[in-house]
């Protein structure tokens, strides 16, 4: 253990500090359902499911089983030089949970790699250049996925990643002037956004694509009101412009339903979807219909390690979990439960300024609460506080002013409940501070 805790502790030799010096970064050397196990013998209730990963827990016994099982058959494959059952069986399980005719895939191994497919099949087969993206999405750090990347300008510093890309506000229902309809007010300022682009900056016949996060997710757990997203469908068909789902993070039951899709009653023409997936294990899919597909040829695109055959293995078990404990029904029920809480938390304090959630996908908003401010530095030490109380949140928004909590979907309402008090305390501690 000693060896394990010195090597954590010059980790900065070994690893960049983009990947080791994310909030918090404690040693752990276990994880089972809803916790995480400390070098330091101390549990940790997560509220972060690996950042939207793992909806069916850590290391659920079916899951661990199904690797196993898998890899006493098929390690790599890769697809298309050789085929293999998981790789078919699961295409055509997807196929029955996602919406519309979305139902044929092209794997790979991470969201930004399914949003760089997307993009790059909808330019593609439709023989235009251009692609629409709203200011506040989060679509991957790759250079095709950071042309339409904006929830923070410093993923973009020094990279110039323009890819003939253009950026028009995403839905803002608290810029609703007062006595006026919040979701007839964000339609009307998307159409005027769109009308505006098209006149002064680009032709709608050569736009490819809009491609969207349908709820906000790095960018602070925005969610718009289901008119608004029916009009970007709208407008998309008005002048044939395809429309681009990104459900990393929204997809496999987060939501409290199986996709934002369905969340929204709107069906885009491609989707990528991932985190979720596969239950920690690298996979990811850009996913379109036959019809769309069968335009992108041989070698347009391709792949080394997507669809690996153990992470389609897993990816079954998944969907089978999922439908069998009825996790998506409890994302729902309980995520509903936890913003009742939470609720009751923002009347009591008043750091908090917002709670917006669909399902178990759930933002906190902390503000100063003299000047209004949306304040990242309050969220940081309120999250460290409330990893010393023993639950683990993560953060998000465009200044860090959004607690972001995403437990597994598996989480209980005593799990929720010892969860949230553990995160009371932490913000009496902080509001004790001020």
């Amino acid at each position: 253990m000693s060896n394990w805790l010195n090597l954590y502790d010059s980790m900065g030799d070994f690893l960049a500090p983009s990947m080791a010096k994310d909030h918090p970064n404690i040693p752990i050397v276990k994880e089972e359902g809803c916790y995480y196990y400390g070098v330091d013998g101390k549990k940790y209730l997560d509220f972060t499911s690996g950042i939207a990963v793992t909806n069916t827990g850590h290391r659920h016994p079916k899951i661990v089983q199904s690797i196993k099982d898998a890899a006493d058959n098929l390690v790599h494959g890769p697809s298309g030089v050789i085929m293999y059952e998981s790789i078919l069986r699961l295409s055509e399980e997807l196929g029955k949970v996602l919406p519309g005719d979305l139902d044929c895939f092209f794997f790979a191994n991470s969201g930004t790699e399914a949003i760089e497919g997307a993009l790059k099949l909808a330019k593609f087969v439709t023989e235009r250049p251009y692609v629409v993206s709203f200011t506040g999405c989060f679509h991957g750090r790759s250079m095709g996925a950071l042309s339409v990347t904006t929830s923070k300008s410093k993923y973009r510093k020094f990279l110039q990643p323009s890819h003939l890309s253009y950026q028009i506000p995403y839905a803002d229902v608290k810029g609703c002037p007062e006595g006026e309809d919040p979701e007839t007010y964000c339609v009307n300022q998307l159409e005027k956004d769109f009308n505006r682009l098209f006149k002064h900056q680009v032709t709608p016949e050569e736009v490819a694509c809009v491609i969207m996060e349908p709820i906000l997710g790095e960018g602070g757990y925005i969610i718009p009101p289901k008119a608004w997203v029916k009009k970007v469908r709208e407008i998309c068909d008005e002048y044939g412009i395809l429309l681009i789902f990104d459900e990393v993070q929204t997809g496999f039951g987060r939501t409290g339903e199986w996709f934002a899709a369905q969340y929204f009653d709107v069906t885009p023409d491609i989707m990528a979807i991932a985190k979720g997936i596969a239950s920690g294990l690298p996979l990811s899919a850009t996913v379109a219909s036959k019809e769309l597909m069968k335009k992108w040829p041989l070698g347009m695109h391709g792949t080394t390690f997507g669809g690996n055959p153990i992470a389609c293995s897993v990816a079954l078990t998944t969907l089978e979990i999922l439908h069998d404990e009825r996790l998506i029904e409890n994302s729902k029920v309980i995520g509903a439960y936890a913003k009742e809480q939470l609720l009751q938390l923002k009347e009591k304090y008043s750091v908090i300024s917002d709670v917006r959630s669909a399902g178990l996908m759930i933002g906190i908003e902390i503000s100063n609460p003299q000047t209004g401010e949306l304040d990242g530095q309050a969220v940081m030490k309120i999250l460290d506080y409330a990893l010393e109380e023993g639950v683990l949140f993560y953060l998000c928004g465009n200044v860090g002013e959004v607690i972001r909590m995403i437990p597994p979907l598996t989480v209980t309402k005593e799990q929720i409940d010892t969860g949230l008090s553990m995160l009371e305390k932490a913000i009496q501690r902080y509001m004790e501070e001020q």
